[in-house]
């Protein structure tokens, strides 16, 4: 296995893992400008695990300032490694490392939101260490602001 920063030939690749954490597919045009746009944002870090020349997971992450910890912060904003390839301590390893990443950048601590329908992906969190301390609040801004949580819609 082989972790390293992402890089513009991973982008196939990394939305093909991100379509299938989020059971839908999304449209490509847009993935792709935004994800060309963070590769080149130093705020933004983008670790992929490589596997027989092929991206088997990825963890894209963002580093900020926040005011209300008056530090900088890591936050994990998406996390997958592929259906064949779990449960073989890629993720762990994955993690451990945007942790180290996280502090290298002189971040306070690292935090990840969750979807409440991801159970297995919580315990994966909390045997890595993290506390759910927060909750998360969303409204939709374009077409119905339904109450439902549903995976892939």
């Amino acid at each position: 296995m082989v972790y390293r920063k992402s890089t513009l030939d991973d982008c196939r690749a990394i939305y093909s893992l991100i379509c299938g954490m989020e059971n839908k597919k999304l449209p490509y045009d847009k993935f792709e400008k935004i994800y060309y746009k963070q590769i080149s944002d130093c705020y933004y870090y983008c670790l992929v695990c490589e596997q027989d020349g092929m991206v088997i997971g990825a963890l894209n992450m963002r580093f900020e300032e926040q005011l209300h910890h008056a530090e900088g912060i890591a936050e994990i904003l998406e996390f997958a490694v592929a259906t064949a390839c779990r449960n073989m301590g890629i993720g762990k390893e994955m993690f451990s490392q945007s942790c180290q990443i996280a502090k290298d950048k002189g971040c306070l601590q690292i935090e990840v939101d969750c979807n409440q329908l991801r159970k297995d992906t919580h315990r994966f969190y909390m045997r890595e260490g993290m506390h759910n301390f927060h909750f998360k609040f969303s409204k939709q801004l374009i077409g119905d602001n339904v109450p439902e949580n549903a995976l892939g819609r």
